[in-house]
């Protein structure tokens, strides 16, 4: 008898506690609007932990990635479209040496892990390929560099990084990466250092 009296007060409390923690819950539920796949509005009622769930991002239908006005690609003279003589050649993905055509390339951008069918679409030559396996226009290609350079990206949006003209609150054009850069070979060469500017009033000037 005395364990049972004794008992008593815990489980009181432990009822308390237990509608205490109900009451937050359901206080802290609340009526969430939502779209269904379907573009259908539905409202459901979710607890706190439920509306801190993120949901899954869906890459096929994520929002539309902005584009910018950029001049046309520097293409080599007659090598656009890449077609016009792809359309002839069965496609080759073997890593090698070229020794019959674009002789003049020689990849020095993570060669050890690229090659040319990871920026360039196997297939449809006039197009580039997303790690995503979305096809891009060349003149989007700073879409493909931002997927490795994410922090050059973000600042050339922002005109940090790279060049661009026209208005300050207007229109703007933005030079592309490979207007600056060789997309094969990106890093610039080692400039000389020219000798400092005289010192004005030095004898002789």
């Amino acid at each position: 008898m005395k364990i049972l009296c004794g008992a008593r007060p815990k489980l009181i409390l432990l009822c308390m506690m237990s509608v205490l923690f109900l009451s937050a819950e359901m206080v802290s539920a609340a009526k969430v609007k939502e779209f269904d796949r379907s573009g259908q509005l539905i409202v459901t009622d979710k607890s706190a932990a439920d509306q801190q769930v993120q949901p899954v991002y869906d890459i096929k239908n994520r929002p539309k990635e902005k584009t910018f006005a950029v001049p046309r690609p520097p293409f080599s003279e007659g090598a656009f479209p890449c077609s016009q003589c792809h359309k002839y050649m069965k496609p080759n993905e073997k890593r090698r040496t070229l020794t019959e055509y674009h002789t003049e390339i020689v990849l020095h951008h993570a060669e050890g892990e690229r090659w040319c069918t990871d920026c360039h679409n196997l297939v449809n030559r006039d197009k580039l390929r997303l790690v995503s396996g979305e096809l891009v226009d060349f003149t989007e290609s700073y879409r493909l560099c931002g997927q490795c350079h994410g922090d050059k990206f973000r600042d050339w949006k922002v005109g940090v990084h790279g060049k661009r003209t026209g208005d300050w609150n207007g229109d703007k054009q933005y030079l592309l990466c490979v207007h600056c850069h060789n997309p094969h070979d990106p890093k610039f060469k080692a400039l000389k250092p020219l000798p400092p500017p005289d010192r004005p009033g030095k004898a002789g000037h």
